[in-house]
């Protein structure tokens, strides 16, 4: 699949970006795989289910995936300031559990600008920030043949620098990219 088919994916370094939906972790490592740097996770300690990096082998390799559980989302976010400033990681992931204020999207999205790192709020759905620079939409799409276990229909439904748009995605680990899928027919 070449950029042109599915703009605004790869997602713009040196911003901040957010998706939302059940195949929102999904979303995250496809952003990864072609990065062939280290990637930070971060989420909450309280929550109560963990990443396996084991679980993103067919995306990246898990040795450069670095975990880290907060006490809070506040330190969450010092801390996704701290590694997007930096500059030394390929993509910050940051799953969020409370809706981020207008100072805290700026904050994140000038620490991207410093360091080119692309960052990644994964957010539940309607809590979105005004200082994103895209959003996007991942859901599983049901395969009645069976064929694929990880059909996904990605939606961009806010875009700073462009226009919206929908794609039936699948991720084909033998390739290690992502193929645009066509609709089922009726």
């Amino acid at each position: 699949m070449s950029h042109a088919d599915l703009p605004f994916f790869p997602l713009r370094p040196g911003r901040v970006h957010e998706v939302c939906g059940p195949s929102a972790p999904v979303f995250a490592a496809c952003a990864a795989a072609g990065l062939q740097r280290p990637v930070l996770w971060l989420r909450e300690a309280w929550l109560t289910e963990t990443l396996n990096p084991l679980g993103l082998l067919s995306f990246l390799d898990p040795t450069w995936v670095l975990l880290a559980r907060t006490p809070t989302q506040t330190d969450s976010l010092a801390l996704a300031e701290e590694a997007l400033k930096d500059g030394s990681l390929a993509l910050v992931v940051l799953e969020i559990t409370r809706l981020l204020d207008l100072r805290e999207g700026r904050r994140l999205q000038l620490a991207a600008g410093i360091g080119g790192t692309t960052g990644l709020c994964l957010i539940p759905e309607g809590m979105g920030s005004n200082a994103a620079e895209t959003r996007w939409r991942a859901t599983p799409i049901f395969d009645a043949a069976g064929t694929d276990s990880t059909p996904m229909r990605w939606e961009i439904i806010k875009n700073k620098s462009g226009t919206l748009g929908a794609w039936n995605v699948c991720w084909n680990a033998q390739a290690h990219r992502l193929d645009l899928v066509s609709p089922a027919g009726e």
